[in-house]
């Protein structure tokens, strides 16, 4: 089975995204499984330079997420897929935004 144009550019788009994040300084990901989001989350994990967590529920994700930024001042990427587990995320955006804790936060669609 070969993988169509469309899945390869994914792929590398992804690999691409999650090298420029760790040449930032990212060491961390905190991933929820979804269905839109395996190229990224699957990018992530072949990243052998990160850490990379997998928490099932988008709400605790977050603010897992939200722990690391705060205990290293760098940020960690939180990956969900979209719609409402995105919202689920918004206590811990809040949080960081009032506290100033670094958060990436990356949704998929």
């Amino acid at each position: 089975m070969t993988k169509g144009p469309e899945v390869t550019a994914a792929a590398t788009f992804c690999a691409t995204l999650v090298d420029e994040w760790v040449r930032a300084g990212v060491r961390h990901a905190v991933v929820c499984p979804g269905r839109r989001s395996p190229p990224l989350a699957l990018a992530l994990a072949a990243d052998g330079r990160l850490d990379v967590q997998v928490v099932h529920d988008e709400r605790s994700a977050g603010f897992v997420a939200l722990g690391v930024g705060l205990s290293t001042q760098v940020p960690a990427v939180v990956l969900t897929t979209s719609g409402t587990a995105a919202a689920e995320l918004h206590p811990a955006v809040v949080e960081a935004g009032l506290s100033s804790i670094p958060l990436i936060v990356c949704t998929a669609d």
